[in-house]
């Protein structure tokens, strides 16, 4: 008998273990049974050979139509030629071969079989070069069990030529019949409760299922297991966080954040009220905060954090806001500083007697400003430090950190917020991190488990409306024309207008590099919240439906300033240019002093101008929908209401144009979410952006199994109450450990 943690070459041999190694990072019998079929056929039901795609590696199942040889030409040897069919179309199976024709003795005509390689062409004809192939003799079964073979459901896995999916199958068997399954993670009470199979039967179901229940009952209990070991690793942490201790930091009657509440010009939605007591109740507590603040943009996450900023600082304490790029650090320098007044000029003229220091710290600083910046933090001078990756550096040092807020913090690595939260003096200030990117409700339990969230789902009052319209410029060129007309328009009445290009331009070209600023901002794959590359060019896909590369910044604002946009001052802003540059112009599109600004998305996140009304997006099918839903939340800041036109050369049936109509359709950040997670991987979400790995989700899907995971969760919290360290759970342990792995655990550790 063999356990799911022992090496896989000592029930396959090392030769095929090593293949699978290669092929799979398949290392033990567990990782082998965790390699699920991809789909399933019948023997009574052939693959439809008119879905197949060029360039991707099949299995199907047909039946030979046709076998013909001829000679190789000026060569020794033969080309065989085997045609099979679904009963509509045709596929192509060739071979070259010297040793005669035994491919036509193997393949007979009628025969049907499993056919596993490459899909590719030649002379328009759809082809497989040199397939593996398994023939499947029906009569073999007897006339008896002819209509239960016919209905048996053969697995087809994901698989490569060195491992066709039948090999892999073969394999399988053979782990299956010696296989100690070990003690089920799922404890008998949850199975019973959910009426869910063994672990045991779940295994053997759906690698050896007996008919589509069987297969049905398999997957429930396997996407179960994914979910309860995974919440219950997160309910762990949640309850380890609960337990250290932590500095309080009460709010005080008549201190800063009292102050700061008076100076506000509106007043708090109902919303923020309720985030921002809760979020002073966390800081009072004598165990750290840990919470996700989500809100639309524009919802007022930035007052929040503020006001939590200066609880701390009446504590005696300080904050620290980590932004992702220099721009939109030094738009929080500036606003904050702004909406403080004279509360945030502690020791300088003007200064209120009860107030404290904001400093900026960013790796753009000169010597003598950085120095100073350096000697706030490091004395307690400055209340408020705000900065980009420059505050984790080994040499920034803080006299008391209490809080540390992370903006937009999916472009931030665990390890990344990990060190600046190794600067309190104790490790472990209270973090509070912020995203304007709307979360669906699994997410925020699966990849944001181990955090309480808070979520401002309203708008203050009186916020304008942006409209949003697809310009099909391939399709209706006079459209686009209109749409410079609108801006030169809106520039007459007085209002400013941003127009975005996916990338920089100037010696860069598709696949060069990313448009950065210098900070190291981004996750560590170095990506944005789509996956898309980060402060500025989209992704660097294929060129656009024009057949030319996307359009960049440096190419079209000369195009604009001699053409459409002749008479309209116009600026450039991407993340090459030198930061104090950027902050320059930012500060005269703020000022008014240039009407039009030609970006990359450095503008995407932190951006305020509330005189801006108009954004055109090129090439608006290069970017993430979660990201074109931040964009437009640039405009329509202020009294006017916002217009987004995202231009496309996207074919009006695309999915890309699909994509653009429904963030067209909606300014609801949260449906659009889910619409941006039904595009997307789930190791895009859960391994890949936050921690670097692979997903350990195989079955489980964020959005079709809420209610399960709502479920899961619920029990895996009531199961760590009552058993912390799983001791009465010995099988449950072992599953977190070998599903999620050291690393996967380290992640949920530091996060």
């Amino acid at each position: 008998m063999v356990t799911v943690h022992e090496p896989l070459g000592k029930t396959v041999g090392p030769k095929t273990a090593k293949i699978f190694g290669e092929a799979f990072e398949i290392e033990t019998i567990g990782d082998l049974l965790r390699h699920y079929p991809r789909r399933y056929q019948r023997h009574g039901e052939l693959t439809d050979l008119a879905s197949l795609r060029i360039g991707e590696h099949v299995t199907v199942l047909a039946q030979v139509a046709r076998v013909t040889s001829r000679p190789m030409g000026h060569r020794k040897g033969q080309i065989i030629e085997v045609t099979v069919t679904d009963g509509v179309g045709s596929l192509i199976l060739t071979f070259f071969t010297v040793r005669g024709n035994s491919y036509t003795r193997q393949l007979p005509l009628g025969a049907h079989g499993l056919f596993s390689g490459e899909v590719s062409t030649f002379r328009n004809r759809r082809q497989l070069v040199h397939p593996d192939f398994e023939l499947i003799n029906a009569a073999a079964a007897g006339t008896e069990l002819a209509a239960e073979y016919a209905a048996e459901l053969i697995p087809v896995y994901p698989a490569t030529r060195k491992l066709p999916s039948w090999k892999i199958a073969k394999s399988v068997r053979t782990v299956l019949d010696v296989l100690d399954i070990g003690d089920d993670p799922l404890p008998a009470e949850v199975r019973e409760r959910y009426r869910l199979v063994g672990l045991a039967e779940a295994i053997r179901g759906i690698h050896l299922p007996l008919d589509d229940q069987d297969r049905k009952r398999a997957v429930d209990r396997l996407k179960w297991d994914e979910a309860f070991v995974v919440q219950t690793a997160l309910a762990q942490r949640r309850r380890a966080s609960a337990a250290l201790p932590a500095m309080p930091r009460p709010a005080e009657a008549d201190g800063l954040a009292a102050a700061f509440d008076e100076r506000l010009p509106f007043t708090l939605t109902d919303g923020q009220r309720e985030a921002g007591l809760t979020i002073a109740t966390d800081l009072g507590c004598a165990h750290p905060m840990h919470r996700l603040l989500q809100g639309e943009v524009g919802s007022g996450k930035t007052v929040i954090a503020v006001r939590a900023m200066l609880q701390v600082v009446d504590a005696g304490g300080q904050a620290a806001l980590l932004a992702p790029t220099e721009v939109l650090a030094q738009q929080h320098h500036r606003s904050v500083t702004e909406m403080l007044g004279p509360l945030g000029q502690a020791g300088r003229l003007g200064g209120a007697e009860k107030s404290t220091r904001v400093t900026l710290l960013t790796g753009a600083l000169g010597a003598s400003a950085r120095r100073e910046a350096l000697l706030d933090a490091a004395s307690g001078a400055a209340g408020i430090v705000i900065g980009t990756h420059a505050l984790l550096q080994e040499r920034v040092q803080f006299a008391d950190l209490g809080l540390v807020v992370v903006d937009e913090q999916h472009r931030f690595g665990v390890e990344q917020r990990d060190v600046l939260r190794e600067k309190a003096q104790d490790g472990r200030p209270h973090v509070l991190v912020m995203t304007a990117t709307p979360i669906p409700r699994t997410v925020a339990m699966t990849v944001y488990g181990d955090l309480d969230v808070s979520t401002l789902s309203e708008l203050p009052a009186g916020r304008p409306s942006i409209a949003t319209h697809v310009v099909p410029a391939a399709d209706k060129p006079r459209y686009l024309e209109r749409a410079w007309e609108r801006i030169r328009e809106e520039v007459e009445r007085g209002q400013q207008a941003y127009v975005v290009c996916p990338r920089i331009g100037g010696d860069d070209g598709p696949g060069s590099e990313p448009d950065g600023d210098g900070t190291g901002s981004g996750g560590p794959d170095g990506s944005g919240p789509d996956g898309s590359a980060l402060d500025g060019s989209a992704e660097q896909g294929p060129p656009s439906a024009a057949g030319r590369p996307p359009l960049a910044v440096l190419d079209l604002a000369p195009a604009l300033e001699q053409g459409p946009l002749k008479a309209v001052r116009l600026g450039v802003l991407h993340g090459r240019l030198r930061p104090d540059d950027k902050d320059r112009i930012m500060r005269e599109f703020a000022d008014g002093a240039i009407d039009v600004l030609v970006a990359t998305t450095v503008v995407e996140v932190g951006v305020d101008v509330p005189n801006a009304t108009t954004m055109v997006v090129m090439d608006a099918e290069r970017f993430g929908v979660s990201q074109l839903h931040q964009l437009r939340g640039r405009v329509g800041r202020g009294t006017v209401a916002g217009l987004c036109l995202l231009v496309t050369e996207a074919a009006q049936e695309s999915k890309s144009r699909e994509r653009l109509h429904a963030v067209a359709a909606t300014l609801d950040g949260f449906k659009l979410s889910r619409l941006d997670l039904e595009q997307r991987r789930e190791g895009d979400v859960l391994g890949a952006t936050q921690a670097g790995r692979q997903s350990s989700l195989r079955l489980l899907t964020l959005l079709r199994d809420e209610e399960l995971i709502v479920q899961a969760r619920g029990e895996a919290t009531t199961l760590v109450d009552s058993d912390p360290e799983l001791v009465r759970h010995p099988g449950l342990a072992a599953a977190i450990s070998d599903l999620l792995g050291p690393d996967q655990a380290e992640f949920l550790e530091k996060a």
